[in-house]
């Protein structure tokens, strides 16, 4: 069991219940750390904090734009006023979109990297400041497998631009901070049971699932363990990484 009793983490869109940030959320709670879900959906939100205090969790929610400069450094003014510390950064909130980029619109690319880069970067920037003077943090983002082979799961060439985008930011990040005691890391998650992969077709689930060499989705679970781990103290030399979740889909 990994301890993150009196530790406080942020995890980024944890309020949606289809996707893996609640899945993340629930798995630090049960690790004893206390848990802020930044989540632009308010019902989200108080759903994902009712859930972990249900199950003897600490969590507190706090509606989020990640794409707002104003509504991440409120964010994180409330955290250090009520708690004086960010030890944990995940940065889970993301958005796609499936489209080909003969149909892609330049509001389209703009969307998905207010989100997916635009949105990190803010939220990062925001949060390793008290990371820096406390001497400690982890950062964890959320990249993907479409960064890594150019697509073919979901979404379009901007999303997996931005996803992208994310890994080469990161890897800078880390010989910036390294030397405050923060590490910062990547996940790139392959095919995962979420509610985008039950609403495929059964010929095109199958299609792919056919390329996945351990022959399944990944479970949601399997994604947030490996980033409970990063976010860790054991993790502490283990920075700049990218770490594939995918069942040999795709091996570097």
């Amino acid at each position: 069991m990994l301890d993150f009793t009196d530790q406080v983490i942020v995890v980024t869109g944890a309020g949606s219940p289809k996707g893996i940030g609640r899945v993340i959320a629930k798995t630090f709670a049960k690790q004893g750390g206390t848990v802020i879900i930044a989540d632009i959906n308010q019902s989200g939100v108080d759903e994902t904090v009712q859930i972990i205090q249900d199950e003897g969790g600490k969590a507190e929610g706090i509606l989020l734009d990640v794409t707002s400069k104003e509504s991440v450094e409120n964010m994180v003014a409330r955290v250090m006023q009520r708690y004086g510390r960010i030890d944990v950064l995940i940065n889970n909130a993301g958005i796609s979109q499936k489209v080909t980029v003969a149909e892609m619109t330049l509001d389209d690319m703009k969307r998905i990297f207010n989100v997916n880069m635009f949105g990190l970067f803010l939220c990062t920037q925001a949060c390793m400041k008290p990371m820096i003077s406390a001497g400690y943090g982890r950062i964890v983002n959320l990249s993907s497998v479409s960064a890594k082979r150019g697509g073919g799961i979901f979404g379009g060439a901007h999303y997996s631009a931005s996803k992208a985008g994310v890994l080469a930011f990161s890897k800078n990040l880390s010989r910036e901070i390294c030397k405050y005691g923060i590490t910062i890391n990547c996940v790139c998650p392959g095919l995962i049971n979420t509610e985008i992969w039950k609403s495929l077709p059964q010929e095109q689930a199958q299609k792919i699932i056919d390329g996945i060499p351990v022959g399944r989705p990944g479970e949601t679970q399997e994604v947030a363990d490996t980033i409970v781990f990063l976010a860790s103290k054991e993790a502490s030399y283990i920075t700049g990484e990218e770490i594939d979740i995918n069942g040999g889909q795709h091996m570097d």
